[in-house]
């Protein structure tokens, strides 16, 4: 018998550990709650099948059980299943109403949104029967009963693959919300469908095109809300899943009416042929939509947003565009395009979840009629207007003395035989001069035109009296009273006589100085950076290659390009905002600006980085001193809010030679030195070697390998031995990435991991190393039960601040069996200070997974005690620098140290031990573990495997041999050493 029930025993273990255990959170209610939002609590366990097993929530008496659900097999099961649970404190019972929304707007998503369908089969609880369906068109709702004190696990057997919020109900707050949504949806259809119903009658009565684009619109907004509101189904019996197709033909008849209105509105077709063949087809390419919705509706409710936003953007332009042309309509247009625009915005935070509360999809509904009912007013109010103003008939003469008024433009009629020339109206006026005073002979118009100017003015009006033909097209500047100069067009053609002279020349004069002003703004633009006014990049090159070749020429002259780059700058702006780094940057620029001289050149070229072509010193000497000068320059404090803010610049320098090619690889040589600066820690100034450039592309091809290596499985790991001091044993091994390059052969990870971190690779090898360390680790703890080993595995600073770290992890131990605590992931203390409040969150989560957590470098970053008692920590590792050396101070700080950790609960690892002496020490002091050279050097796994089989066969050989010291703890120091501590 007792042999049969260990062979029970030994099979429900084994059971246990061949299923994952699939665990919730219970939630805590109370009679108070009115509504919970569930969706975060709940547990998604995807493609389960037909049955899933569950761990439920510990009971109050702390019993984790496990149940298994099967599918009710009355719908079709998805394979995917949720799980909740509910835990009751008080002692009364508790009813509630599961409610999980048919079709939610918030987060739906614009590309393949979700469109809504039946989200929960069946809930089946973990005490009693399943759960009874409610009747509820717009929601599946399951009432529930919670006895006092009691915690109950839900399994939820899901009908669609994503469940977008599911909420605990207080019935009675339920019935009342649902009731009060339910009168406002009323009043919104009302006044949608009496909208729809009047326009539809105003186009019968008037006639105009705009009425029926407007009815359309009105018509579609009714549509939707229907569907939106839930309307629809009384009106047309809907098979399940069908009113995902009519969701999404109404979001296509959204978009397509809105087309239809702007385009006919706006009156697009009398502007251009294009406007009509464009708005054409794209109302048939959404037409098309409509039959595309039958078979996928996602694809078509997607491209119906992304149209229905490109209408809206390019309704934005064209009505600008054309009520800055005096457009009436598209002025008139204005406030109901900006509602339209505030409801877009609206909208497309609900899609993608920025705003998710509940009243934010009622209220777009409504604002989609008020946008109609205000478009409505709008066509309304253009096509009852007096626009049928009678104007008469006009003749060719007034007509176009009507168009040149309303052109703003200036009659320049120049009378030849009398030489006068008269302007209407008096130019004079516009220039701040006395009325009439260029009410004269032409020749009374050179005095105040620019002197550039006046001979060409002068030869195109004597060529024009000479060959008695053509016209005049001339831009020139007149001065005003002020002495500004303003830039005038003159277009004008001559009048023949009868004898075949001319006798006048008449054209417009139109002030065009805005124009010239912002030709010279963009001219000046193009080639200067915009905060700094600094010559930009390709302004730079060229006056480089004019220098270039002015060296080519003269024997002495030897210009010298500096590149400078602000070293943390990338800090300065994320701590002090944007502003600041542009303030910073400006005062910067005017301190190299005040080194150079009139033939020198400074250049901003990219954000943090400029360049400075020195012509005006060719001595080394002269230009070793201006780089220093350079260099102090940055260094200046600059006082910035209340604080003085210090930078350093990395500063590469090349001066020309015979080999210089082009002004381009001139800079990219400069460029290599000012990086080998900044490599060396910043704050040098480095000259160009030519073996530089083999640097360069060294590690680019380093990157370009790394990023093959783990598929080429050039990557392992090595693993260093961690001894405990106690017994001598190995407690454990650290994990240490090893490269084996096919051509250069290992490379060391101080040389490899910088390049990781930069390029992002980091995570991709991080994640091999856990899964890898936790894969042999397991093996270890098969094979070797009464070791009770671990493994550390490095983490960097760029995966502790991912998002998807928890489930990385989550995924490595749910796939791997490990011992609680037997993975540990190190980190320094750099690491942690990056984002104190983040890593808090983060490792927190990573402690409740059971996973070990261990503190590397101790003593050399922060070590500050505050943040070492905030942060779950199982280990501490001390340096090697407190070890090495013969300092008097050292055995007091080991001494402190140890004395700390073990007072906050932290076991300790020592690195470096170099001697015995050293290693006895420790353990007389209370250390528990060591790792150095001299205990183990980092090994391939099958190495360490043989050291642990060794270790193994010697313990069995000895298993009686005791002494007084292993009696005992580990952890409590002698008696001496109490004393001293």
């Amino acid at each position: 018998m007792a042999q049969f029930a260990a062979l029970m025993i030994t099979l429900v273990l084994t059971s246990f550990i061949a299923t994952p255990a699939l665990a919730v959170e219970p939630i805590k209610i109370s009679k108070s709650d009115v509504a919970l939002d569930l969706t975060r609590a709940v547990e998604i366990f995807r493609n389960q099948g037909e049955s899933v097993q569950v761990s439920t929530a510990p009971g109050p008496d702390g019993i984790v059980r496990r149940i298994e659900v099967q599918a009710d097999g009355k719908s079709r099961s998805s394979g995917d299943w949720a799980a909740f649970a509910i835990a009751n404190p008080t002692d009364e019972q508790i009813d509630r109403l599961i409610v999980a929304p048919h079709f939610r707007l918030v987060n739906s998503g614009i590309v393949w949104p979700d469109l809504g369908s039946n989200r929960i089969n069946s809930i089946t609880p973990s005490e009693g029967f399943a759960l009874d369906r409610q009747p509820s068109p717009d929601a599946d709702v399951f009432r529930i009963t919670i006895n006092p004190g009691t915690v109950v696990t839900f399994v939820a057997e899901l009908a669609s693959t994503n469940l977008p919020q599911v909420y605990l109900w207080e019935p009675d707050a339920y019935k009342d919300t649902v009731n009060s949504y339910t009168l406002y949806r009323g009043i919104l259809l009302g006044i949608s469908g009496l909208l729809a119903l009047f326009l539809t009658i105003l186009f019968v009565v008037k006639g105009t095109s705009l009425f029926p684009a407007t009815a359309a619109l009105a018509w579609a907004v009714l549509a939707y809300i229907c569907v939106d509101f839930g309307f629809w189904t009384k009106l047309i019996a809907i098979t399940p899943g069908n009113e995902q197709v009519w969701r999404a033909g109404t979001e296509v008849a959204l978009a397509a009416s809105l087309v239809i209105f702007l385009f006919t509105y706006l009156n697009l077709n009398r502007w251009h042929d294009h406007f009509s063949y464009g708005a054409v087809t794209w109302v048939l390419g959404l037409l098309a939509l409509a039959g595309v919705a039958i078979f996928d509706p996602p694809i078509a409710s997607g491209i119906a947003r992304i149209s229905l936003a490109l209408t809206v953007v390019s309704g934005i332009c064209l009505i600008g565009y054309l009520a800055l042309k005096g457009y009436d309509r598209a002025i008139m247009l204005i406030p109901a395009w900006l509602l339209i625009l505030i409801w877009l915005i609206g909208g497309w935070m609900t899609v993608t979840g920025l705003v998710d509360n509940d009243i934010v999809q009622p209220a777009l509904g409504g604002g989609l009629v008020l946008i109609v009912l205000l478009i409505g007013f709008t066509v309304m109010q253009h096509a009852f207007a007096g626009g049928a103003m009678q104007l008469g008939l006009l003749s060719d003469m007034e007509r176009q003395a009507l168009a040149v008024i309303g052109a703003g433009d200036i009659v320049w009629d120049w009378d030849v035989p009398r030489d006068r020339v008269t302007t209407t109206p008096d130019i004079a006026h516009y220039l701040g001069s006395s009325a009439s005073s260029l009410q004269s002979a032409v020749r009374n118009w050179l005095p105040v035109m620019h002197g550039d100017d006046r001979d060409r003015f002068r030869a195109t009006l004597d060529a024009l009296l000479e060959n008695r033909r053509g016209k005049i097209s001339q831009t020139f500047r007149l001065r005003a009273n002020d002495g500004h100069y303003h830039w005038y067009s003159l277009r004008a053609r001559p009048v023949i006589g009868l004898d075949g002279e001319v006798v006048r020349c008449v054209g417009t004069l139109v002030n065009v100085t805005e124009q010239k002003k912002a030709e010279e703004r963009l001219l000046h633009d193009a080639v200067h950076d915009n905060l700094t006014g600094l010559p930009n990049r390709e302004l730079f090159l060229d006056r480089l290659n004019s220098v270039m070749n002015m060296a080519q020429e003269e024997i002495r002259f030897r210009p010298t390009v500096f590149i400078i780059n602000i070293d943390r700058f990338k800090q300065v702006n994320d701590s002090l905002g944007m502003s600041a780094g542009d303030t910073i940057l400006l005062t910067i620029s005017r301190r190299l600006f005040r080194l150079l001289k009139p033939q020198d050149t400074l250049s901003r070229l990219s954000s943090d980085q400029f360049g400075l072509l020195l012509a005006s010193e060719s001595d080394p000497a002269r230009i070793a001193a201006f780089a220093e000068a350079l260099r102090q320059a940055v260094r200046a404090p600059i006082a910035y809010a209340k604080r003085e803010i210090v930078l350093t610049a990395s500063v590469g320098l090349i001066s020309w030679t015979k080999a210089a090619t082009s002004a381009e690889n001139f800079v990219k040589d400069a460029e290599l030195a000012m990086y080998q600066a900044k490599r060396c820690g910043g704050d040098k100034i480095e000259p160009f070697r030519p073996a530089l450039r083999e640097i360069g592309s060294d590690k680019l091809q380093l990157e370009s390998d790394l990023r093959r290596a783990i598929e080429r499985e050039e990557i392992s790991l090595a693993y260093q031995p961690i001894v405990r001091l106690s017994d001598g044993m190995v407690a454990g091994f650290e994990a240490l990435m090893r490269w084996d390059h096919p051509r250069r052969g290992p490379i060391s990870p101080s040389e490899f991991i910088p390049i990781a971190e930069n390029s992002g690779l980091i995570i991709q090898l991080g994640m091999f190393a856990m899964q890898k360390a936790a894969e042999t680790l397991s093996n270890w703890q098969e094979q070797f039960p009464k070791f009770d080993l671990f493994v550390s595995v490095n983490l960097s600073s760029t995966q502790l601040i991912r998002q998807d770290l928890i489930s990385d992890v989550r995924s490595v131990i749910s796939r791997i069996h490990l011992q609680p605590g037997s993975l540990k992931l190190e980190l320094t203390e750099s690491v942690l200070m990056e984002n104190p409040e983040q890593s808090t969150h983060v490792l927190n989560r990573l402690k409740t997974m059971g996973i070990g957590l261990s503190l590397d470098d101790f003593g050399t970053g922060y070590s500050s005690l505050s943040y070492l008692t905030r942060f779950p920590f199982d280990i501490i590792k001390i340096d090697r620098s407190f070890v090495i050396g013969d300092q008097p101070q050292k055995n007091t700080l080991l001494r402190s140290i140890i004395s700390m950790a073990h007072d906050l609960g932290l076991a300790v690892v020592t690195e470096g031990v170099e001697s015995e002496h050293d290693a006895e020490h420790l353990a007389q002091i209370g250390c528990e573990y060591v790792q150095s050279f001299m205990f183990g050097e980092p090994m391939m796994v099958d190495d360490a495997t043989l050291i642990l089989t060794q270790q193994g066969m010697e313990k069995e050989q000895a298993p009686d041999q005791s002494t007084d010291e292993e009696t005992m703890p580990e952890d409590e120091p002698p008696a001496e050493q109490t004393e001293k501590a």
